[in-house]
């Protein structure tokens, strides 16, 4: 395929779904990842595109957010791989919350088979996921109601929270950064995945690696208030990505990392003097690993001279 097709390829696949993943885009085309980022490079240069982390987006894509139907093709693989990760972090009758967006309707669907098993949410994919599960029970926010991600906003929706107090909550958003943490393009998600996060006394972020680096408008996590983040596995070009990473190992998140059969490949616990502890209503208790999870057994000593896993990207990655 000359230069010319794969680039009018390129430029249709992203003004039809709103953004698309270099992963994506080299398997349409056939091609090599190194050939898309140039092809991408060359449509950004004229103003067709824009690039974004691990992908492309139409112009203005940091205010722009796709819809459902957009997003559902997304790096597939990726939340696949981060659901079943996701997944093993949740026992026997916990109760949960669980925020709009299709890596957490992945994980929902696996929820269905933990029996005793609470979920309150504000998101009608997730509810619909859980409907038939016999030994879930599903607790629905009031709330507006959004059409573009099939969640509940509003006013409606945080007051239902009020007073609400369960183990964790698992959100997903449009961005993560070490400098904002979790962010969204949309004001109203952002309010409602505030009120999510009050609730909970643990904070389980779900993005996958396209989403690593990236911003958006409105903060809904705060760094400091991200317990684990559970991610793919970036690909090994991607230094933004591991950059990032390193950033978010050293400020405290614990990093989770799924490999392309949902398998955890490290688990990073959270170095013990770093991590900035911030008021909630309520009691907040950072648990220890799940055991479904393996320790990475990295070395490293704090300047005080206590001993404390290093964060170190290169070992999270899967050689």
């Amino acid at each position: 395929m000359f230069a010319a097709e794969r680039r009018q390829l390129i430029l249709e696949m992203v003004r039809a779904n709103g953004a698309v993943s270099l992963r994506e885009l080299a398997r349409v085309v056939q091609t090599s990842e190194v050939t898309v980022r140039r092809d991408v490079r060359a449509l950004e240069a004229e103003g067709l595109l824009d690039r974004r982390h691990g992908g492309a987006v139409l112009p203005g894509g940091f205010t722009r957010e796709s819809g459902f139907p957009q997003k559902s093709h997304l790096a597939t693989a990726e939340k696949t791989a981060i659901a079943d990760l996701a997944a093993s972090l949740v026992e026997e009758g916990e109760a949960i919350v669980v925020g709009a967006g299709t890596t957490t309707q992945e994980l929902a669907r696996r929820l269905a088979r933990v029996p005793g098993l609470t979920v309150v949410t504000n998101s009608l994919l997730v509810a619909q996921a859980l409907a038939h599960a016999n030994r879930v029970e599903v607790v629905m926010t009031g709330g507006t109601l959004r059409g573009s991600n099939y969640a509940l906003v509003g006013s409606g929706a945080e007051q239902s929270l009020h007073g609400l107090r369960v183990s964790k909550a698992f959100l997903s958003g449009s961005g993560l950064t070490a400098e904002r943490g979790l962010s969204t393009s949309n004001m109203l998600s952002a309010s409602v995945d505030r009120a999510l996060v009050q609730a909970a006394a643990e904070v389980v972020v779900l993005a996958d690696h396209t989403k690593l680096g990236t911003d958006t408008m409105f903060q809904t996590v705060p760094t400091d208030l991200i317990t684990r983040l559970v991610t793919d596995e970036p690909p090994g070009h991607d230094d933004r990505a591991a950059t990032e990473l390193q950033a978010l190992a050293d400020q405290g998140v614990q990093i989770a990392v799924a490999g392309a059969t949902g398998n955890p490949v490290a688990d990073q616990p959270p170095p013990r003097d770093r991590r900035r502890e911030v008021p909630l209503p309520g009691p907040r208790r950072n648990q220890p690993p799940s055991a479904n999870l393996r320790p990475a057994s990295l070395g490293g000593e704090q300047p005080n001279g206590t001993e404390r896993p290093a964060a170190r990207v290169a070992d999270l990655r899967r050689r």
